[in-house]
Formats: C-alpha cells, structure tokens, sequence
C-alpha cells in the first residue's frame, strides 16, 4: 500500500527536478535575485543575515490579512498546537493561493503533525510558487530521508545546498544520507 501511495509522490517530485537550470533559479524578483546570488558564495560570511532578508521578503505577500494569517499561524505552531496553525495556513492558502509561504509553513505543520503525504504535496506547491525555496527543499529532503527515498533524499538536500550552501543541517543530512547509500559505518 505504502509503495502504491509513493509513486505518484515520486513521480510528481522527478519532473520538478527535471526542471532546466534557469527554471530551478528564477526568482521573479530582482532584490532576492540579489540576495539569493550573494548566499550561494561557499565564502559569504553575513549568509545568516542575507537568509534573514529573504526569509523577511518571502513571508510578506503583499497583504495584511495574508500576513496576520501567517502570523497567527507561526504563532500557534510555537505554541505546539499544529491543528490550529494547518486551519490559520489553509486560510491563508484559500485568500492566496499564489503565496508560496503559506505553503510552506503549512508543509511545516503537516509534517510536525506526522502527515507526510500532505507535506509533499505542500512542499512541492511551495516549490512550484518559488523554485529557490531552499527551506522547503530542504524540507523534501528531510521528508524523502524519513520515507527512506535516500536518491531522492540526497537530490533535494543537494539542490539545497546549491542555493544556500551554509545550513549546517543540510550540510549534515546530506554527510547522514552518503552514509546510508555508501553503506559506510557511523
């Protein structure tokens, strides 16, 4: 049953990642462009606050009830109740659906509520909105590890690292997933 369930899941993810190089980097606004083009240099030593300053632009959507949505959704899943921040995040989606964040936190919820399948389907509307999305893709790769997809895994976290080449977690995943295809002792 579960491999009947993945298929589709797969598939759908194989013609993300076949996607051309300037399809998987287009960002659409000239100032993330910017920003995105400074995080990925291997020798970026203010990456935390060039990630600060895309993680501020990606989460404005250009609307105040949209924001508060997030918002209230942010607040509920640091309070821990994940069923509250899905309703505030499905809110969010249904008043816009174009706003790649609302996706993302609700992937975030989804797979903090043990729901993976509804995760994927999250991330890849996320990464469907905002190819460059480096969270979400980071995401898929924590999802695909857990759903033991480890080449799928390893695909995600390195297209990751390719935009944001300094997240430690990514960095360690991707070390974590070569351990498990190599067959290599811990």
């Amino acid at each position: 049953m579960r491999a009947l369930f993945l298929n589709p899941v797969v598939a759908a993810f194989a013609a993300f990642f076949a996607m051309s190089p300037a399809q998987a980097t287009e960002s659409g606004n000239p100032e993330v462009a910017e920003l995105l083009a400074e995080l990925r240099d291997p020798d970026q030593e203010r990456w935390q606050r060039i990630e600060r300053q895309i993680s501020r632009i990606w989460s404005h959507s250009g609307s105040a009830s949209s924001d508060l949505l997030l918002q209230r959704g942010r607040d509920a899943m640091r309070r821990g109740d994940t069923t509250a921040a899905i309703d505030h995040f499905s809110a969010l989606i249904d008043h816009a659906p174009d706003f790649a964040e609302g996706y993302h936190a609700r992937a975030t919820a989804w797979f903090m509520a043990g729901n993976l399948g509804l995760a994927l389907d999250d991330l890849r509307e996320t990464l469907v909105r905002n190819p460059d999305h480096f969270s979400a893709l980071a995401g898929l790769g924590r999802v695909f590890e857990d759903l033991e997809l480890y080449d799928r895994a390893r695909e995600a976290l390195r297209a990751s690292a390719a935009i944001h080449p300094h997240r430690t977690d990514v960095l360690e995943a991707l070390e974590r997933i070569e351990r498990h295809l190599t067959g290599t002792a811990l």
